[in-house]
C-alpha cells in the first residue's frame, strides 16, 4: 500500500519549478469541506492501488486547495508534486474545438461546412445513409456523425502493432473499409477518428502542424510553457510521470512516453496541473489568454461550444450532453461543463462551474488494463465520489 502523502494542501507558498496558480481568499467553511474531499481523495486511490495522482480545486486563476497522492514514478521513489507531469488524452479534444472556433471566428470556415470540402479522402467511406457531403464540422465536434469509436477498428493487441497510426496514409487506407454506422446527427456516440478529421482541417486551413498550430494561438498565449505533445523534451523528463496498468492483481510499468501518432489532435496533450491551470482560468473568464487585447477566443465562441447538442448516453460518457467538444453534466442542481482523458495507464478528468468561476481538476497514472464491472482501479467510481462531494459541500458554498 502507498504511503499517503499531506492530506489536505490549501494554497500555500512552495518552491515549484512550474509556477502554480495565485492563492485567492477561501469562503467560510472551505477549508472543512475540501477536508472531507480530500480524506476521500487519498483514501479512495489507496483502497483502488493508484500509484499516484494529483486533485486541484480552482477558482478563475487561483488554486484554492491541491492533493498530491504517491508517487510519479514507483521505481525511482520520485512523488507527485505541483510540477508533475500527466497524459491528458482526450482532453485535448477540447483544445482542438478551440482551434476550429478561432478559424470560424477569422471567416475561414463554417461549423455547417461538409467535412470532405477539406478532407476530401473521407468520400471513400461507406455511407448508407447518404452522401459524404451531408457529415458537418458541427456533427464531428458533438460526436454525432457516425463514426467509429476507435482509430484502429481491429488490432492493436501485438506487442509489434502501433499504439496509434503514425501516418495520415494509414488512416487513409482504413477508409474504403470505414462505414457510417448511424444517420448522422441523430445521436450521439463517441469517435476518436472525428476528432482527427478535425486536426487535418486545422492543418489544412493553417498550414502549419496541429501541434505547431496549437502551441502558436493557445499554449503560448495561455503562458503554458510546460505543456507539449507525444515525446516528452529532455528539459521536462525529471517531471514526467511513469504510467502503470493493473492486470490481474499486478502492477504493470508502462514507460514515461508514447507517440500518439497520426492522432495527436485526438490525445496527445501532456503538460503538469499548473500549466492546465491556466487553461481552465481561460475558460473561466480569468487571465491573459481571456482578457488581454486579442483574447485566445471570445467569451461568446467559447460559452456556444457548451450548448448542450444532444443526450450523451452510455456509461463512458463524461457527462448527460455532449456540446461542441465539452460535454454538460448536471449534479443535483449544478450545471458542470468538462471533458475526461483515458489513454495509457494515464486518466484525467476537469469540470468547470461556470457560474461560481470555479474548477476541479484531477489526474492519475493508474488505470486498469481491461476495465469493467468489478475492476480495480475503478478510475470512472473514484470520479463520480469526487463529484457528488463537491456538488453536496463544496460547491454550495461558492453560490452567488
Amino acid at each position: 500500500m502507498l504511503r499517503l502523502l499531506s492530506g489536505l494542501v490549501l494554497a500555500a507558498a512552495m518552491p515549484l519549478r512550474a509556477q502554480a496558480p495565485a492563492r485567492s481568499p477561501t469562503p467560510p467553511g472551505f477549508p472543512a469541506a475540501w477536508r472531507g474531499v480530500a480524506e476521500y481523495f487519498h483514501a479512495a486511490l489507496a483502497r483502488e492501488g493508484v500509484v499516484g495522482g494529483s486533485l486541484w480545486f480552482l477558482q478563475g486563476d487561483s488554486a484554492l486547495a491541491h492533493e498530491f497522492h504517491g508517487m510519479a514514478d514507483a521505481e525511482t521513489g520520485r512523488k507527485v508534486d505541483a510540477s508533475t507531469i500527466f497524459h491528458w488524452a482526450s482532453i485535448t479534444k477540447t483544445l482542438t474545438g478551440i482551434a476550429i472556433m478561432q478559424l470560424r471566428d477569422r471567416g475561414r470556415l463554417s461549423l455547417d461546412d461538409p467535412i470532405v470540402k477539406y478532407v476530401p479522402e473521407l468520400t471513400a467511406v461507406h455511407n448508407p445513409y447518404g452522401p459524404m457531403e451531408a457529415i458537418t464540422l458541427r456533427q464531428l465536434m458533438s460526436h454525432t456523425a457516425g463514426f467509429r469509436s476507435p482509430t484502429w477498428p481491429w488490432g492493436g493487441d501485438q506487442p509489434w502493432h502501433p499504439f496509434e497510426p503514425t501516418q495520415w496514409a494509414q488512416v487513409v487506407a482504413m477508409l474504403p473499409y470505414t462505414e457510417i454506422l448511424f444517420p448522422p446527427g441523430s445521436k450521439y456516440s463517441y469517435s476518436n477518428p472525428g476528432i482527427i478529421f478535425l486536426g487535418r482541417v486545422i492543418e489544412k486551413l493553417s498550414g502549419d502542424d496541429y501541434e505547431v498550430y496549437i502551441d502558436k494561438n493557445i499554449l503560448k498565449p495561455l503562458g503554458m510553457a510546460h505543456a507539449y505533445y507525444d515525446i516528452t523534451p529532455y528539459h521536462l523528463l525529471a517531471d514526467r510521470s511513469n504510467n502503470y496498468e493493473m492486470k490481474d492483481g499486478q502492477v504493470i510499468n508502462n514507460g514515461l512516453d508514447f507517440d500518439t501518432g497520426i492522432t495527436t489532435s485526438n490525445g496527445g496533450l501532456n503538460a503538469p496541473i499548473t500549466d492546465m491551470a491556466k487553461y481552465f482560468a481561460f475558460l473561466l473568464g480569468k487571465g491573459p489568454g481571456a482578457t488581454g487585447r486579442v483574447p485566445v477566443l471570445a467569451r461568446a465562441s467559447l460559452e456556444e461550444m457548451w450548448h448542450a447538442v444532444i443526450t450523451a448516453g452510455g456509461e463512458e460518457a463524461p457527462g448527460d450532453s455532449v456540446a461542441l467538444s465539452f460535454f454538460v453534466k448536471h449534479e443535483g442542481s449544478l450545471r458542470l461543463i468538462g471533458h475526461t482523458g483515458s489513454q495509457r495507464g494515464f486518466r484525467a478528468f476537469f469540470y468547470l462551474h461556470p457560474e461560481s468561476g470555479t474548477a476541479v481538476v484531477a489526474a492519475f497514472n493508474t488505470a486498469a488494463a481491461n476495465e469493467g464491472p468489478g475492476v480495480h482501479p475503478d478510475i470512472a467510481a473514484l470520479r463520480a465520489g469526487i463529484l457528488e462531494r463537491l456538488a453536496r459541500t463544496v460547491w454550495p458554498l461558492f453560490s452567488r
